[in-house]
């Protein structure tokens, strides 16, 4: 959306600014709870002698991070994902055993309960939810870490919409390790 490629071809730059902006507007108006995993893969990778692979891990720590957020709403919640075709079996498979489990495999490991049934698939362009959770997520890794933002305005739009995302006090970022 940003850089104007599939979807947002030909749109004009003023209006995939604008989508950002809604965005944030709808998340920090609804005080939708914004829950994040940043793995740094190398530093994963150079940090344990059998490391976990990313993606799995990433799954695995999300997971987590939902079901604390459900611990603290005292609620269950549902699962939905970006259908990576590639990922999908896998994401389903280690979900499966985590709750026959009873619980995630890492050290400090978390029991999963208030995750009901299956992560369920979906392509993106099908949810308006994932749409925006693509948004959040492209929002993050592009201005979490990059400390020189471009002084362009439509750079410096998208990262005020992130900086309002931020200061709703609603966003959890966990960054391993």
């Amino acid at each position: 959306m940003f850089h104007g490629k599939g979807n947002a071809r030909g749109r004009k730059l003023e209006d995939r600014v604008q989508v950002f902006q809604s965005v944030a507007t709808f998340v920090t108006n609804n005080a939708i709870p914004v829950r994040l995993v940043c793995i740094n893969v190398e530093r994963h990778k150079s940090k344990y002698l059998y490391p976990t692979p990313a993606y799995k891990l990433g799954l695995m720590l999300i997971l987590e991070r939902f079901c604390e957020y459900l611990d603290k709403k005292n609620d269950l919640g549902l699962v939905f994902g970006d259908y990576e075709a590639d990922e999908v079996a896998n994401a389903v498979v280690d979900f499966s055993e985590y709750k026959a489990q009873g619980k995630t495999p890492m050290y400090y490991a978390r029991p999963l309960g208030r995750l009901l049934d299956t992560v369920y698939f979906t392509h993106s362009h099908h949810s308006r939810f994932l749409q925006v959770a693509d948004l959040l997520v492209y929002m993050a890794g592009r201005y979490e870490l990059w400390d020189d933002v471009p002084d362009r305005w439509h750079e410096q739009a998208v990262k005020a919409a992130w900086e309002k995302i931020k200061a709703s006090g609603n966003v959890h970022i966990q960054r391993w390790p």
